[in-house]
């Protein structure tokens, strides 16, 4: 009776083992969706390390070599995820099932919180609570090289949410001729006219002053990031007018005048943080500057939430629909020029 009992015990193992020993066995190239059986891509696990030594992970999603188009999309993430954060990876997936390569990349602003390292015996925190973002710059250039050294002389720079603010702050300030794309995948557009506390002002700046730039300051009254570092909110309030006025809302001479490729904009339709009114006063401010974007489009993920939730395959429709237009004035090194003049995308009210 004991003996029938134990077998009874390992058949129900093998039924519960077995199937978890069939997942391991597959290889690591990834079937598509069952719409598209024939397509396969690869999912790789990859790593890269910033010039001032912030180490970072990400995932790339690559087709075959043999169908892969000329341009790899990086996708940058927001405020407090990462890079393997669910909508991320189904976006990545899609995009890769379409001919496009994509990594979803951390930076040192991933999560609330991490590690970097220990430096002269004092720790180094990243993350939304500790990182300084002015220095992620630092972190998309890594993963621009990396790309490049994957074969790919061009890239789309996605920069989702709060990873939009630092993407456009990159090649605004750089102006890398790898970059054939910018896109704001529900970015931040608006500028603020908000004023630092004073008294949290001096209380971070003498924390730095004393070498304690990593202490974490209480916000009041705030329902998001109710913490953030010394170092993080000075920098926060330090950033550069055109830069927290991209678009040129109020200022003059903003950070858009200095972006040369082409741009998308978009929001989600159900509860993101913009609409297609902001979008087209995206496109009125832009189109008031004197420089700026070769090309500007913008459109609205239908019932797309701020995550794009349900809509992955949607958002990278929309994105490889809009790379491919890239590819013959990429080839020809068209976008590299200062632009003659301002060729705003489709009609304001024309969706996509």
């Amino acid at each position: 009776m004991r003996y029938s009992k134990q077998l009874n015990r390992i058949g129900l193992m093998v039924v519960l083992v077995l199937p978890a020993l069939v997942l391991l066995a597959r290889p690591f190239g990834v079937t598509a969706t069952q719409q598209e059986p024939n397509i396969k891509f690869t999912e790789e696990v990859v790593f890269t390390q910033s010039e001032d030594g912030v180490p970072n992970a990400g995932i790339l999603f690559a087709p075959p070599k043999n169908s892969a188009k000329p341009s790899a999309i990086i996708w940058v993430h927001g405020w407090g995820v990462n890079f393997y954060q669910p909508s991320y990876v189904k976006i990545g997936r899609a995009l890769a099932q379409l001919g496009y390569a994509c990594i979803s990349v951390n930076t040192r602003m991933h999560d609330i919180g991490f590690n970097i390292g220990d430096r002269d015996g004092k720790r180094i925190r990243g993350g939304g609570y500790w990182g300084v973002a002015s220095q992620e710059g630092k972190d998309i250039a890594a993963w621009i090289d990396f790309v490049s050294q994957r074969g790919f002389k061009h890239v789309v720079l996605v920069g989702h949410s709060a990873g939009w603010s630092e993407v456009r702050r990159y090649q605004a300030e750089k102006q890398d001729q790898r970059v054939v794309g910018l896109i704001s995948a529900s970015g931040g557009f608006w500028a603020t006219s908000e004023k630092p506390d004073a008294e949290l002002l001096a209380q971070a700046n003498r924390l730095i002053a004393e070498g304690h730039g990593d202490e974490l300051l209480r916000l009041p009254n705030r329902r998001f990031a109710s913490y953030i570092s010394a170092a993080t909110y000075v920098d926060n309030w330090t950033t550069p007018p055109e830069l927290k006025d991209f678009f040129g809302l109020e200022s003059k001479n903003p950070g858009v005048t200095r972006i040369r490729c082409p741009l998308l904009a978009f929001f989600g339709t159900r509860d993101d943080v913009g609409t297609q009114k902001d979008l087209d006063l995206m496109k009125s401010c832009i189109k008031r500057q004197p420089t700026g974007p070769s090309r500007v489009d913008t459109l609205l993920i239908q019932n797309g939430d701020h995550m794009y939730t349900g809509q992955e395959s949607q958002v990278a429709e929309k994105i490889a629909e809009w790379a491919d237009g890239l590819g013959p004035k990429v080839a020809s090194g068209f976008y590299r020029a200062v632009r003659p003049s301002l060729s705003i995308g489709r009609p304001e009210n024309e969706k996509v």
